[in-house]
């Protein structure tokens, strides 16, 4: 842990997130004349309340796997910061010029997940749908993941299973449609490959040149 020490400024980068949160509240508004994207797909979808757990886990499945990056890989830690950071910025320009909602359901009955999803529904405008953070910072986790070196075998189980999980979750609380969901992988692994794959091919480059020199 010792050698991590000189790493610890890195974490400093993660002050950006209650930034991007304070502009995703200024823009959680219908003031704009929000649009309904809802598919067949969407109303063949059931409401399922358990489905806020994965939902609510969201919060801490994002900052516990950046802090697991930044202990494994600073390079992955800041490439997937990256692709979290840019992609809510382009998130919250679509959100400007093209606001969506999604309807939600009318919940009856009582019990833990019930009064889960009544508590989400409460602090969360159901605006800010297309495309979707929850799904965008969750998949860009998934994939840095992937470029982890010598992890343990729960997180290379555990962070797309989990990951897949809170993905879906999104649609069983009603709190996104089927074009929120793809839209946002879509951004995500057009992020990934700039960030990781021609950031990291110019990288490779330079250190080459260098080297040569």
């Amino acid at each position: 842990m010792k050698a991590k020490i000189k790493d610890l400024p890195y974490l400093l980068c993660l002050l950006v997130m209650p930034a991007l949160g304070y502009l995703y509240t200024l823009l959680n508004t219908d003031a704009r004349e929000a649009v309904i994207l809802s598919t067949t797909i969407d109303e063949w979808i059931p409401f399922v309340p358990v489905f806020i757990v994965p939902y609510i886990l969201w919060y801490a499945f994002i900052l516990g796997y950046l802090f697991y990056f930044w202990y494994k890989d600073v390079q992955t830690f800041l490439k997937t910061l990256g692709i979290i950071v840019i992609g809510e910025l382009v998130c919250f320009v679509i959100y400007f010029y093209f606001q969506t909602t999604v309807p939600r359901p009318d919940v009856a009955g009582d019990g833990l997940f019930v009064d889960l999803v009544r508590m989400i529904y409460s602090h969360d405008q159901p605006y800010n749908a297309f495309p979707s953070i929850h799904v965008l910072t969750t998949f860009a986790i998934i994939l840095g993941n992937f470029n982890i070196k010598d992890k343990h075998l729960f997180h290379t189980v555990f962070a797309p299973v989990m990951g897949s999980l809170i993905i879906l979750s999104t649609l069983f609380v009603k709190q996104h449609f089927i074009l929120d969901m793809t839209s946002s992988i879509f951004l995500s692994v057009f992020l990934y490959g700039i960030m990781f794959e021609l950031y990291g091919v110019s990288t490779k480059k330079s250190k080459q040149a260098y080297v040569e020199k």
